[in-house]
């Protein structure tokens, strides 16, 4: 019966798929059939055909997506548009990936895209289980290109192109500045500061140096474009005997400054990959690389506490305090003395000098001028060598493989600090004209001492070896089984960290494929961590996949199917990564990832004094107990993945639903023990850090891909991926929680939590009602700062008549920071349109579902904080509940600035993220020439974002803006 189900499902399956093949010759569809038997692709520690990839993994093949769309540095996060599963910060939403280069854990921005052959994104966990415990949350496969077997090739390409910043913050000028301030003031009940004099003069510009008004975005120091431009030099080649492969590559690009040492402030990068693959005998190879990166990076120092580049000064910095600088011709020439002291001043640029304000002396646009200059040196340094080894003639489909290598960099910044004076001036009026009767110095003097100091030294070493004894071979008829066994580990130093990051592990991989119809592989690590006690620092992660490709069924014979692969893993890892606990020190947090299951006495800060003998003793206070128990964090995992290619690959499609599950996450569960076991004064604990909290995951992602020849000449390619997932806190610490709608447990992991708006406190007779205890018309605010009118009027979540976190409650699920893609659902869109020589590449990137919070200085304006555009709309008692701010203050605004829906916002969004047109000269102009090909292209990068709210979006406060590249480049062939 069941062999009858199993007939008439294959039938009806196979019934479904008889459609035309498509406009393909019988010659192309023999030449993709064999293209596909061959397509290789790089998983652990190995290449193996794609058709025996039981899910969990995508590739990107760069070599080929560059000759349609280049990209100048290597940004991992571009490639989410091209790869379901990965949202261009985390694999299927984990926290944690290992980036590994050459087999190497390196950093992906050590390559750039020319000298890259494939990504290989490894996501599900039978696709890491060899690579041990730092993997354990995914892995990126960067794998570089190399010799091949035939003549010298090289290849020029040349690009230059222009980043234009998307958009800046909007903050007000000075008179409207002080116009806010003074309401704020008002509100506090306080006196104005500014008069109206001095907020008219600043509206109108009538001597902006006498009422300053400074805008640090404005073309007077940013400029509206800087240029970016590299050089690169492919050399290739080689014979049966030996191959090689080398990159030159340089780059330079300028900043967004026009002013000071900053005008000239550049990045360059120099930086020369090679490999050799030589083969020895008939039966032994070997293969060195190296790679050297030199990058420097020159600008200017900043003396400003606290603000250490000018994009955070930018939006601290308030308009009316100081005019940076000041034309000498304002000096009034009757008063010698003023004369005397500019003659000596060794600081005028552009005829003008430093000035000054009685609270701000120094600015960071003097600084940019007369700090001194500052320049940041890196180099880096990587060597592999490897050895492959054929065995057959001891075992035949035996072979053994072996590398080693060892990276080293450094970095350090070398500066010249000088010392400046600023001036500030004092005013005065002569016939209707402003000029400068008396100058105040402030504390410093101008002095440059010539010395050059060095910081901030830094360096870093990986060792990594791995070797293997693999097994391929194929018995009877098609009896396929292939096996290995694996020993690997690495090791990277960090200066000023005492404890080196390790990773040791041994594996063991077993496959079996019938014919490439029926699958099963079983792939282990016997893994190994010093981060736990001993007795706890070994476990064994086992990971079992079975598969079956229904394409290959006698049913499916003829059919439009080339592949129909259906494949299921069960897996558990064990991990060290999250092992680890942070610590404040000197107002810094530390994070600790050894001794954490130790217990902690602190003797050198305790918390007070005892008197013995009349002396005073400093107490030792307990910061944690011990627990030796400490064992493994460890991720489950179910994955099942429906692989299928159809009419000669025209149509592909890689679809996988997983759930997994983080266990046993570190976490100091306070809740869970009585409340003697600390105290808050002095501050100790005896709790210890335990394997406690568990996080799900789960989702499905697909990539679709569809080629089509649409006319003569005329071929188009689309591709669609999409990713969502759902996370959900399986168990926590929830002991602190009164109410159970505060429960983490059983909501997403990555909760928005915070306050329920109900709108403003329109009047006095309100916040009388909210201060007063017996009256129970409106609760009482208890966040901070007695609420007044125009404050926020948040919901009684528990009805105690309280407003305190008690009636916190779930806002939204948020959006991994820094990553376009990081809401729940991500999705990249991208086609290819060629005809003749030109080809159009478009890529387009969305995400759906997320939230964030307007929470930083921009939006919670505190006590003299630079005021934003955003309170143009605060509160007053005429526009009520038409405010789109809460009333203005100089105090802390701690009852408004919460975390509530009244910031949160979506960030839902579609990018238009890479435009490129690339022409291809016909090779039939280069036949006998030096020139054997030549081709020019033009491209924009992150271009333009969709979604209510882009404004948002596309703004960065405190750091440098948002950039559109457009490039112009150029490839020739030799």
């Amino acid at each position: 019966m069941k062999h009858i189900q199993k007939r008439l499902l294959l039938f009806a399956v196979a019934a479904a798929s008889m459609m035309p093949a498509g406009a393909q010759s019988a010659e192309e569809q023999a030449a993709d059939t064999l293209a596909a038997a061959n397509e290789k692709v790089q998983v652990a520690f190995r290449t193996v055909d794609k058709a025996n990839i039981l899910g969990g993994v995508s590739v990107v093949d760069v070599e080929e997506l560059t000759k349609k769309n280049f990209n100048n540095e290597t940004n991992l996060s571009d490639y989410a548009g091209y790869v379901s599963g990965f949202n261009g910060q985390s694999l299927w939403g984990m926290d944690e990936k290992l980036v590994l280069v050459d087999g190497v854990p390196r950093e992906a921005n050590t390559v750039k895209p020319e000298e890259i052959k494939t990504i290989t994104f490894l996501k599900g966990a039978q696709a890491v289980v060899l690579y041990g415990t730092q993997a354990a949350k995914g892995a990126i496969l960067i794998t570089t290109k190399r010799g091949s077997e035939s003549p010298l090739t090289i290849e020029v390409r040349a690009n230059t192109g222009w980043n234009v910043a998307k958009s800046f913050p909007e903050y007000l000028g000075s008179a409207e500045y002080m116009s806010c301030y003074n309401r704020a003031l008002k509100n506090d009940g306080l006196n104005p500061m500014y008069t109206d004099e001095e907020i008219y003069l600043s509206g109108v510009g009538a001597n902006p140096y006498r009422y300053p008004n400074v805008n640090m975005y404005s073309s007077d120091y940013i400029r509206k474009a800087f240029n970016a431009s590299e050089i690169s030099m492919e050399i290739s080649g080689g014979s049966d005997r030996a191959k090689y492969y080398t990159n030159i590559n340089y780059g330079y690009s300028g900043s967004n400054f026009k002013f000071g040492n900053m005008k000239n402030a550049y990045n360059d990068r120099l930086s020369i990959r090679g490999n050799v693959d030589f083969k020895l005998s008939d039966w032994i190879s070997a293969y060195v690389d190296a790679n050297a990166i030199f990058i420097n990076r020159s600008g200017s120092v900043s003396k400003q506490d606290g603000y250490a580049d000018y994009w955070k000064m930018a939006s601290k910095m308030r308009p009316n305090r100081v005019s940076p600088l000041i034309p000498l011709e304002y000096i009034d020439p009757k008063i010698s003395g003023l004369v005397d002291k500019m003659a000596e001043n060794g600081n005028i640029f552009n005829g003008c000098f430093l000035g000054g304000g009685t609270l701000d002396k120094n600015n960071i646009i003097a600084d940019y001028y007369a700090a001194g200059e500052n320049n940041f040196t890196r180099r880096q340094l990587a060597f592999s060598t490897g050895i492959d080894m054929d065995l057959s003639k001891l075992l035949k489909g035996l072979s053994f493989h072996t590398q080693f290598s060892m990276d080293y960099g450094t970095e350090y910044n070398t500066a010249y600090y000088n010392d400046y004076a600023t001036y500030i001036p004092e005013w005065s009026s002569y016939e209707g004209k402003d000029v400068i009767v008396g100058l105040t110095q402030s504390d410093s003097k101008d002095k440059k001492t010539g010395v050059q100091t060095i910081s901030n030294s830094k360096t870093q070493q990986t060792i990594a070896f791995n070797a293997h004894f693999d097994y391929n071979r194929t018995f009877g008829d098609g009896h396929n089984v292939s096996a290995m066994l694996l020993a690997h580990g690495y090791q990277q130093t960090f200066s000023k960290q005492y404890h080196r990051t390790s990773c040791a592990n041994l594996g063991l991989l077993a496959s079996y494929n019938y014919k490439q119809r029926y699958f099963v592989e079983f792939a282990a690590s016997a893994v190994h961590t010093a981060r736990l006690a001993e007795g706890h620092r070994q476990a064994f992660s086992p990971s079992v996949s079975l598969g079956w490709n229904l394409a290959k069924e006698d049913e499916f014979q003829g059919s439009a199917f080339d592949e129909l692969t259906l494949s299921a893993s069960a897996s558990l890892l064990h991990t060290d990564m999250g092992i680890q606990y942070t610590q404040n020190e000197n107002g810094q947090n530390v994070v600790y990832k050894y001794y954490v299951y130790g217990s902690n006495l602190d003797e050198a800060n305790g918390a007070y004094y005892a008197w013995v003998d009349g002396k005073g003793v400093k107490s030792a206070n307990m910061r944690r107990g011990a627990n030796p128990d400490l064992t493994f964090i460890k991720r489950k995992e179910f994955s099942v993945n429906l692989r299928t290619s159809l009419w000669q690959k025209k149509f592909t499609a890689d679809a996988t639903f997983f759930v997994n599950s983080i266990n046993g996450k570190i976490i100091r569960p306070d809740n869970a023990y009585p409340n003697y076991f600390m105290t808050y004064w002095p501050n100790a604990s005896f709790i210890p850090y335990t394997n406690y909290d568990n996080d799900r995951r789960l989702g499905f992602d697909i990539a679709l891909n569809y080629n089509t020849k649409l006319a003569e000449d005329v071929f188009f390619n689309l591709g669609l991926n999409a990713t969502y997932y759902t996370t959900k806190a399986t168990k926590r610490d929830d002991g602190a929680y009164a109410d159970s709608y505060q429960y983490r447990q059983g909501k997403p992991i990555d909760t928005i939590w915070g306050y329920e708006c109900i709108g403003y406190f329109n009047n006095q007779a309100e916040v009388d009602a909210s201060n007063d205890p017996t009256n129970n018309s409106i609760a009482q605010h208890k966040l901070g700062s007695a609420v007044r009118p125009g404050d926020l009027k948040y919901k009684d979540q528990n009805g105690d008549g309280i407003i305190d976190d008690k009636d916190q409650v779930e806002l939204g699920r948020s959006c991994w920071a820094g990553s376009p893609l990081g809401a729940p659902l991500a999705m990249g869109l991208h086609f290819t349109l060629k005809y003749k020589g030109f080809s159009l590449f478009v890529l387009a990137t969305g995400g759906f579902g997320g939230k964030a919070l307007k929470q930083n200085d921009y939006w919670w304006v505190k006590g003299a904080d630079k005021y934003s555009a955003v309170v143009r709309g605060a509160w007053t008692p005429e526009l009520g509940d038409k405010a789109t701010y809460p009333a203005l203050t100089t105090g802390t605004g701690a009852n408004n600035y919460q975390p509530s829906d009244y910031w949160l916002y979506s960030t839902d969004r579609i990018d238009i993220a890479k435009v490129q047109l690339t022409y291809d000269f016909p090779t039939t102009m280069f036949r006998n020439k030096i020139v054997k090909g030549l081709t020019c292209y033009l491209s924009g990068s992150n271009l333009y974002t969709f979604g209510p709210n882009r404004d948002i979006l596309e703004m960065n406060i405190g750091q440098a803006p948002q950039n559109r590249f457009y490039n112009f480049g150029v490839k020739v062939l030799f």
